[in-house]
């Protein structure tokens, strides 16, 4: 008996040593989760984000400075490059901490039916600006790297908040409804950095307030598709149809080239929707359905 006692003592030890060890430092910081820490990972992402452009910017030359739609160039230095710098960076540190699994794994927490109208409301509009949009007016590579790009822009921003920022919140106990409104709140905040891109309060504030609802209906996608797979091809559509539409990357949809108040109806449809959604969201991530 005493032998068996001590070789479960001694299993137990052995079992904490390793744990102790992964909760030190960067990952253990990470593994701790809340809000405030994400905002921490946020400052630290952007800044290499948001300096990436910058270094990129030099190399643009004068594709910086053109139309965004002007040529494949412009798209390039002006979204994409800084973009594909962001998804390395976000993969890799992903990777890192070993949370590949339980990101882009099936959601740990129960769907509800009714979620199913999250991902309706942002399709909609995807579908208007495709029949909408003037097809033959840009070139044919410049809506092939846009369609590319708005994928870079959903895995992204998709990875970030509703990966990133869902389970650090989760880990901290938060119940979903706080999930689905702080993750919310972040990614309308982010949004308001191109204030330092040169972008007017009189665009940039309808964006926040259109972010934050969009952002509510990104994480009833998640919940209700089951995997962040389903958010992030749903938010990868939304951009370049919005770009190809607007001729820009964060300019709410109000209008359309036909003169249709279609668009600016399905705009205010889902900011209003997304408003009202997330009083409705319940549970916690250890509730399975």
């Amino acid at each position: 008996m005493l032998g068996l006692a001590g070789k479960s003592m001694e299993s137990k030890m052995t079992e904490t040593v390793p744990v102790s060890q992964e909760r030190r430092g960067l990952r253990g910081f990470m593994d701790r989760g809340g809000f405030w820490r994400f905002l921490a990972f946020l400052v630290v992402y952007f800044a290499i984000y948001l300096g990436a452009g910058q270094v990129l910017g030099l190399l643009g030359g004068h594709y910086v400075e053109d139309e965004l739609l002007s040529s494949v160039g412009s798209v390039f230095f002006q979204v994409t490059a800084s973009l594909i710098v962001g998804c390395v960076v976000l993969a890799a540190f992903s990777a890192y901490l070993g949370w590949n699994r339980e990101m882009f794994g099936r959601q740990p927490v129960y769907r509800s039916k009714w979620m199913w109208i999250a991902p309706v409301i942002v399709a909609a509009p995807i579908v208007v600006r495709v029949l909408e949009i003037d097809w033959g007016r840009h070139q044919v590579d410049v809506v092939a790297l846009v369609f590319g790009t708005g994928l870079l822009v959903g895995f992204a921003e998709e990875l970030t908040f509703r990966g990133f920022g869902v389970k650090m919140l989760r880990d901290a106990g938060h119940g979903e409804q706080a999930v689905a409104a702080l993750t919310s709140v972040a990614f309308a905040l982010s949004h308001s950095l191109n204030l330092l891109g040169g972008q007017s309060i009189t665009v940039v504030g309808p964006t926040v307030l259109y972010t934050f609802a969009f952002g509510v209906l990104m994480y009833l996608t998640l919940r209700v598709t089951g995997f962040l797979l389903g958010a992030i091809v749903l938010h990868g559509l939304t951009d370049p149809t919005t770009m190809l539409a607007t001729g820009d990357i964060d300019k709410v949809a109000t209008d359309s080239p036909s003169g249709s108040l279609i668009p600016a109806a399905f705009t205010m449809v889902l900011i209003v929707s997304g408003y009202l959604l997330v009083l409705f969201v319940r549970g916690r991530a250890t509730e399975r359905s």
